[in-house]
């Protein structure tokens, strides 16, 4: 359903009356297409502190700034601009309460100016246990930068990335700085060190290809977006639904170059189906089959309560181990699970699926270590707020606009944006995130 508020503060009109009313304006997101696929304008690099970054590929007597462009793999600039499109933050070197004051000189001068769906990212560096006063000034700039999303405005993000590698950090910035991440702000990333035996995909523009995902849910909605764009960015696309969806499943997968697979995700021998209708192997595992059976607990009978669990945390449990296990999932896999603001935050009438969701939070937080220790594979989760599908149309009117503008970007976001976070996660060069569990929300409003 369109977002008619949207479209009236587009209009001169609607601008005005809103801002004398004093009602939320939310900007158009540039989003990414085939005719605009980045950002126009500079992105400009500013330091606070001095730089924690080991910048290795800057020689004795070099610019620093140039090294810190080698190391992020980025095209950057120090330069003075008039309206960049990003700036980037340099704060990993921020180790005490008076160059925690360099980060408000560095972006007070320039905040102002950041183009129309333009991106702040800081760069922080990892809490030091060893050093409470380093602990304290980097926990901060969580609090910076969460505050500085929710004030900045005009379509514009804010986002924290936390390095230990800066080499391994080039994907999570390419996509951050990119408007395949208009509904991702106010967020936290930690990237640690990529394994030695990782190399970088040759095409950033196809990272995915020669690569096989499998997408559940995948017949519509969030998951046949899912399927679209990593078949977009060259992957061999599984499109997994129940048998009740099979001709929407084949739909998609004809239209995508890919196969169907007929299955009920929560059927005790699905991973050995799986297992057996991939014979070479799976190196993108999307969890994203998902039901709401929506009532207040006093009212919830139990088949609600365990049908949620069953397809939204026990089946994903299942496929994973028994994917794992077989080794079905190739070293250099990702696993990316759908949770949801209401498993982070909570929600009336949802205790099911809430729990359902938190499970899932749970799951990636424990299993991630392991998984990458033991198989090589990544675990992470998308967690959606208010996202514009059939299921939110049909919302009563008044619920739906509280939804939408209860966020930063003061907007729903659309399919599309938990399909390009889903396919920055799957991406071979994100190997350095891990037991990431990023909100795809617009920054909402609730929870963490």
């Amino acid at each position: 359903m369109a977002d008619r508020y949207l479209s009236f503060t587009g209009t001169a009109p609607g601008r005005l009356l809103t801002r004398r009313l004093g009602l939320p304006q939310p900007a158009a997101l540039q989003r990414w297409t085939p005719e605009r696929p980045s950002l126009e304008g500079d992105r400009l690099l500013l330091t606070a502190g001095k730089s924690d970054l080991g910048l290795t590929d800057a020689g004795a007597g070099a610019n620093p700034s140039a090294g810190a462009r080698t190391a992020l793999g980025l095209d950057l600039t120090t330069a003075p601009s008039e309206k960049p499109a990003a700036v980037v933050l340099d704060a990993t070197g921020v180790r005490d309460v008076e160059t925690l004051a360099e980060v408000h000189a560095a972006l007070h001068p320039v905040v102002r100016s950041v183009a129309d769906s333009g991106r702040v990212v800081v760069l922080g560096a990892p809490l030091d246990p060893a050093d409470h006063h380093q602990a304290a000034v980097q926990q901060a700039l969580e609090g910076f930068t969460r505050s500085l999303g929710k004030e900045i405005g005009r379509g514009r993000t804010v986002n924290l990335v936390r390095l230990t590698d800066a080499h391994a950090a080039e994907s999570t910035l390419r996509f951050l700085l990119s408007p395949r991440s208009a509904y991702v702000s106010g967020q936290v990333v930690e990237v640690g060190s990529a394994p030695a035996d990782v190399t970088a995909p040759h095409d950033p523009d196809r990272p995915l290809t020669g690569r096989t995902a499998l997408v559940t849910g995948a017949a519509r909605g969030i998951g046949e977006a899912v399927a679209e764009t990593l078949a977009r960015d060259g992957a061999q696309v599984v499109v997994l639904d129940v048998p009740q969806a099979e001709q929407g499943a084949r739909r998609v997968a004809d239209r995508l170059g890919g196969t169907a697979l007929a299955l009920d995700i929560t059927a005790p021998d699905a991973g050995t189906r799986i297992a057996a209708a991939l014979p070479d192997g799976l190196d993108v595992l999307v969890h994203n089959a998902g039901i709401t059976r929506d009532r207040r607990l006093v009212n919830m009978p139990a088949e609600r309560w365990s049908s949620v669990l069953d397809v939204n945390l026990a089946s994903v449990l299942r496929t994973t181990d028994a994917l794992l296990e077989s080794g079905t999932l190739r070293r250099g896999g990702r696993v990316v699970a759908t949770a949801s603001i209401a498993g982070l935050a909570g929600n009336a009438g949802q205790t099911n699926y809430g729990a359902s969701k938190a499970g899932v939070v749970g799951l990636v937080r424990a299993l991630a270590p392991r998984a990458l220790a033991e198989h090589g594979v990544t675990v992470n989760a998308v967690a959606p707020g208010f996202v514009e599908t059939k299921m939110t149309a049909a919302i009563p009117l008044f619920i739906r606009e509280a939804g939408r503008r209860m966020n930063s970007l003061a907007q729903g976001g659309l399919p599309i944006d938990v399909a390009e976070t889903t396919a920055w996660l799957a991406d071979p060069g994100s190997s350095g995130v891990n037991g990431q569990v990023v909100r795809v929300c617009g920054q909402s409003l609730l929870g963490a």
